[in-house]
């Protein structure tokens, strides 16, 4: 007769120090997958922002129209990061596509940009303030003297009311 006090066999005690390892070993790759992820995406975050900053800048100094490309690196939140700037001509010829890809590391080092933005720049956009169809001043697009056909004033629109039922009394009971 067996003692049921005796507590866990050695077997027992190795499966279970098994089923915890293994679901140790799972939340580990849990974890540093998300851990991985998190940075990739703080990395996109950055370039994304450095890609946008480089397009205002290209839009801001037009004199480097000249170049079909243009690099350079960048020290942004205490890394060294590269940009490629391209220059690609549109069906307006006043008009530029400008392509920025980001690259993380300096320029020696060779990969996939982690982000790639576009925009657009030239002479062809009217001025701001520029346009005279919309008097922001006054809320509207409607010029002032503007009505119907032939500057006339529309006729008032009216929509035809159906005829108010009357009351009438009910029968009279039959005897």
């Amino acid at each position: 007769m067996r003692d049921r006090n005796a507590g866990f066999t050695l077997v027992e005690v190795l499966v279970a120090l098994i089923i915890v390892a293994i679901g140790l070993a799972a939340l580990m790759i849990t974890v540093s997958s998300t851990a991985r992820t998190s940075g990739t995406l703080r990395d996109k975050t950055l370039a994304q922002w450095m890609a946008l900053n480089r397009l205002s800048e290209v839009r801001l100094n037009l004199t480097k129209f000249g170049q079909n490309t243009d690099t350079g690196e960048i020290n942004f939140a205490n890394r060294t990061w590269h940009y490629d700037t391209r220059y690609f001509d549109t069906s307006v010829t006043t008009m530029k596509r400008i392509v920025v890809r980001i690259y993380a590391g300096d320029a020696k080092t060779k990969g996939n940009p982690l982000i790639e933005s576009t925009g657009f720049v030239g002479t062809s956009l009217g001025l701001p303030g520029s346009s005279n169809s919309t008097d922001w001043t006054l809320g509207t697009t409607v010029t002032a003297g503007a009505g119907g056909k032939n500057g006339t004033t529309p006729a008032p629109v009216t929509t035809p009311t159906a005829p108010t039922p009357t009351p009438t009394s009910p029968p009279a009971p039959a005897q």
